[in-house]
């Protein structure tokens, strides 16, 4: 098939380079959002999948509005047969959706119809769910409501935090989409409806949510913590200074825990100290203080001075 590939993060690389290692198919175009400022010097850097398609010699569009006429005539002009669409950041138009003749296809990373939208991987480890997985979906005028073709599931495990969630689903986009492109060739893919009863929506993340509320349950924060890590990242205040909470376990808590309010450290050991939640106790194993390193907590112990009683957060 000849391909349209519309694509930004790491998250779209591997599905992408499946596609241009395959035999069976062409990747005539690539669009992606345009570069964008980064870093302390706010040089233009290019998305991962433009940097891919470009190391392939591959032609790349870079449209500010995805659905802006001019550009909706240059795919017509391609001629694609398919568009194959993996964490791109646009809405395509309706009349986009009917240019390819075997329609828009999308890599998303959830169990459809759950967790629609922006951050999906995120959100399933925030709301402590037990698995999670990757669909492949043709596109309709909705967000994410378009019938599922394809699933594959994957287990959360205890420890799973977004960075390692998203590296096991990006795996997965690149042979899903070879298999169902095949289907739709032979004819043989199966089309199913949505249930909207069962579907909710994810907004796009910002620094705010990463603030930590001690009065929720020790497992909640967990999920907190690893939810967002690497980015925005949870984080509460210690003396007055930004503490970035990379890693937690939840603790056994002892005869004194009922005596402290959440948010207080009730104990200090070597490589961890143990903050009281609204239910349970959870230790911290891993620390970034502001203007400071990400570093374990055995290390950060050693150069700051943590104390029972001292209060994380305002």
């Amino acid at each position: 098939m000849k391909i349209v590939f519309m694509g930004t993060p790491d998250f779209a690389v591997e599905t992408l380079q499946t596609l241009l290692e395959s035999p069976r198919h062409t990747v005539a175009a690539v669009v992606t959002q345009p570069d964008k400022p980064k870093g302390r010097k706010k040089e233009m850097q290019p998305s991962p999948v433009k940097e891919l398609a470009l190391s392939y010699q591959i032609p790349v569009y870079q449209p500010v509005k995805v659905r802006a006429a001019e550009f909706t005539e240059k795919l017509k002009e391609m001629a694609p047969d398919v568009i194959v669409v993996v964490a791109f950041g646009q809405i395509l138009s309706k009349e986009i959706l009917e240019i390819p003749r075997y329609g828009c296809l999308n890599v998303h990373g959830s169990l459809l119809p759950k967790y629609r939208g922006a951050a999906p991987i995120q959100s399933a480890i925030l709301d402590g769910e037990k698995e999670t997985g990757v669909t492949i979906m043709r596109l309709d005028t909705g967000v994410d409501t378009g019938d599922m073709i394809k699933k594959a599931v994957v287990p959360i495990e205890a420890k799973e935090t977004a960075e390692s969630l998203f590296r096991k689903l990006s795996k997965l986009g690149g042979p899903m989409i070879i298999e169902v492109l095949e289907e739709l060739e032979k004819g043989t893919a199966v089309f199913e409806k949505q249930e909207e009863s069962l579907s909710c929506h994810t907004k796009k993340l910002d620094k705010e949510v990463g603030r930590i509320c001690w009065d929720q349950s020790a497992k909640k924060i967990d999920c907190l913590v690893r939810g967002l890590n690497p980015w925005p990242s949870a984080y509460t205040t210690l003396d007055e200074k930004m503490l970035k909470i990379w890693e937690v376990e939840e603790a056994e808590q002892g005869e004194e825990g009922d005596q402290w309010k959440a948010g207080d450290v009730v104990k200090v050991e070597k490589d961890r100290f143990l903050v009281k939640t609204g239910q349970g106790v959870l230790a911290v194993l891993e620390v970034q203080l502001e203007g400071k390193k990400r570093m374990r907590t055995d290390a950060f112990l050693r150069g700051y001075c943590v104390e029972v009683g001292m209060h994380l957060g305002s």
